[in-house]
């Protein structure tokens, strides 16, 4: 059987019309992506521990684009080189020892890599605060942020369901112990430069404290505490969100992350009512 020309084809001609297509778009979100990474990325990182997200990103960006370049290019190549001429039968093999273990190992070690990286940035973000850490908690409600920070006598008083009222929204036991002196605000103040140790925890449901500019976002849980810690590195305002749908006012739960001066704070906690 003779195979007829490529321009008296029309199987073979929509078949490299599809390759041109697979690699048309191919090159648009080439350029898509460079062009979201010049304007739409990631906000500057503020913080010093979370440095390695950012470099875990890029190279998990390196492995999945070059993987995805790669296998469509040749998927375009192949459709472009093998459009059916009208004659002859594909060829077929029912295995390949070499191809199963080439894409067995390779994968299997680019996990295991990823997998060490990971563990590794994970150990030294949630492992434990510096001593001298400035410790706050952060209490998460429907649909709202309430932070609680020592008094004068640098230790956090208990916070009790039953105390709960509109003007104790977090339950702060003022009565006895070291709650007498504590602050109270929904905003979140810290000093730049100095490690913040945060305690979270809920009034209601699960949420999550989440700073884009950190790099940080770990859940609120009712019932318990859970602790993160952060150096900032820039003052500025930075935006807190709850990054966990939480109810029907799930978008109004913003509050604010206030990075700045060692005097700038004491004045501000000064101008707090304790």
């Amino acid at each position: 059987m003779t195979s007829r020309p490529l321009h008296e084809n029309p199987e073979a001609r929509a078949g490299q019309a599809a390759a041109l297509l697979i690699w048309a778009i191919l090159a648009a979100a080439i350029l898509s992506f460079v062009y979201a990474l010049r304007h739409w990325w990631s906000p500057p990182l503020a913080a010093v521990e979370t440095e390695g997200v950012d470099r875990l990103f890029k190279v998990l960006w390196i492995i999945i684009g070059t993987v995805f370049i790669l296998v469509q290019a040749i998927l375009g190549y192949a459709v472009f080189r093998f459009a059916d001429r009208g004659g002859g039968r594909a060829s077929h093999w029912h295995e390949s020892l070499r191809l199963e273990v080439a894409w067995t190992a390779i994968p299997f070690t680019i996990l295991v890599i990823l997998t060490v990286l990971g563990g590794s940035l994970w150990l030294r973000v949630q492992g434990a605060a510096p001593a001298h850490a400035t410790t706050v908690q952060a209490v998460a409600q429907q649909f709202g942020w309430n932070f609680h920070y020592p008094g004068p006598d640098g230790q956090l008083g208990a916070i009790r369901p039953m105390e709960i009222t509109a003007g104790n929204p977090i339950g702060l036991d003022r009565t006895s112990g070291p709650g007498a002196d504590d602050v109270v605000a929904s905003e979140l103040h810290v000093v730049v430069g100095q490690p913040v140790r945060l305690l979270l925890t809920s009034k209601d449901v699960i949420h999550s404290f989440y700073v884009p500019a950190l790099r940080l976002k770990q859940d609120a849980v009712p019932g318990r505490v859970t602790e993160v810690w952060f150096t900032p590195t820039q003052t500025g305002v930075y935006e807190i969100a709850c990054a966990e749908l939480c109810g029907a006012g799930h978008y109004l739960m913003a509050a604010r992350l206030v990075v700045e001066t060692e005097a700038e704070y004491q004045a501000w906690l000064a101008s707090q009512s304790f």
